[in-house]
């Protein structure tokens, strides 16, 4: 069975771009607290955040998205629960692998919100994801123009899936994000004091 460290590796060969290995990161984060809050398997819960859009940078038609990756992660030995939970979080694939388990309801749930919270935490003075609160990524939600590349639906719809409470979900994967917030370059700007002379 191959290791987070090499989880790791695969997926910085296969993604370049900074902001998606930190989306990527920010899953894995998210993924690994709701393991242990549900009791499961820590590590097959966090490779599945880690990896779930490894091939999606060279392969962004969702025909082949997630498909891709699971041809890697099949001939590379990872575990069947990870390979099918990626499978069912592109929702063309729902026929075939449709979220029936906590693992997949899970990283349906953590994909979109991830992606809001980085947004929001982003447009605070502070850039940072410390102390941010659920009202303020409630508010951001509703506002159609912020962070458009977030599916609102698929978030609401991810909590649901995942039998939880949004503002609870939010506020979850905050404190998840938050546990990393150096890595993901969210532990924010100190600001320049200025002194009246």
């Amino acid at each position: 069975m191959p290791t987070r460290n090499d989880a790791y590796k695969l997926m910085t060969n296969h993604v370049k771009n900074e902001n998606l290995q930190k989306h990527m990161l920010s899953v894995e984060a998210a993924m690994r607290f709701y393991a242990r809050k549900y009791g499961e398997d820590e590590e097959i819960w966090a490779m599945t955040g880690l990896l779930h859009d490894c091939d999606y940078e060279e392969y962004p038609d969702l025909n082949e998205h997630t498909r891709v990756l699971a041809r890697w992660l099949s001939e590379d030995g990872y575990d069947e629960r990870i390979i099918y939970a990626i499978l069912a979080h592109n929702d063309l694939n729902v026929a075939t692998h449709p979220r029936n388990n906590l693992l997949s309801h899970a990283l349906y749930a953590c994909d979109e919100v991830t992606g809001m919270i980085t947004a929001t935490a982003l447009v605070r003075p502070n850039k940072s994801i410390i102390g941010l609160e659920v009202s303020s990524v409630r508010k951001k939600m509703k506002s159609k123009g912020f962070a458009a590349g977030v599916n609102r639906e698929d978030l609401v719809k991810g909590a649901q899936e995942l039998g939880v409470d949004l503002d609870e979900h939010i506020a979850f994967v905050i404190q998840a994000m938050s546990s990393i917030a150096d890595t993901l370059g969210l532990a924010g700007v100190q600001q320049e004091s200025t002194t009246v002379g």
